[in-house]
């Protein structure tokens, strides 16, 4: 389940890394020799603390899925297994 919990995190981690970023542009502050739309603050410990409150509940309702909920890999629809007519 770890694995699991790592994915999770990094797929969450690049879902909310732009999200509340505000520009230089936007903050009127531009460090000379940065693009303008290089971010204010990049307040990566906040983006990691997110991440793993938002990923802690998605790996969490995964695991009640796969543990209490029933569901086998038998109840979802695979493509079908086709015959070698050699």
């Amino acid at each position: 389940m770890i694995a699991v919990f790592f994915v999770v995190w990094w797929i969450t981690f690049v879902a909310l890394a732009n999200m509340g970023v505000k520009t230089q542009a936007e903050a009127g502050e531009i460090v000379a020799g940065t693009p303008a739309s290089a971010p204010h603050k990049t307040r990566i410990g906040r983006n990691a603390l997110w991440t793993t409150l938002v990923s802690a509940i998605i790996v969490a309702i995964i695991y009640w899925v796969i543990t209490y909920s029933g569901l086998t890999l038998d109840d979802y629809p695979f493509m079908p297994e086709f015959i070698d007519y050699k």
